[in-house]
């Protein structure tokens, strides 16, 4: 199943990948990087709450904004290599 979400999700996973093996990279962060996303997601539900409250179209961007951030994290957090999880957190 890994490998048929990991062939779906490539265009987005393509951007994080490297070849280079990740000198920082640590089980830990790919923890964290899952956690960060799934809150962001939240995030974007309760701004979608507000929005629907507003009823104001520009109340959306926070959602959009939010929801692809949290999307993006959870994606490379659970599909993501090793070095994807690194590139994120930053090569030093």
């Amino acid at each position: 199943m890994k490998s048929i979400l990991q062939k779906i999700f490539w265009p987005i996973l393509k951007v994080f990948e490297t070849t280079e093996e990740p000198a920082n990279y640590k089980p830990s962060h790919r923890v964290i990087l899952n956690i960060v996303g799934s809150l962001f997601v939240l995030l974007s539900l309760g701004s979608a709450a507000a929005a629907l409250n507003s009823d104001q179209l520009g109340a959306l961007v926070p959602v959009v904004v939010f929801f692809c951030i949290g999307f993006v994290s959870l994606l490379v957090g659970a599909l993501g290599s090793d070095s994807a999880v690194a590139k994120i957190w930053g090569n030093k």
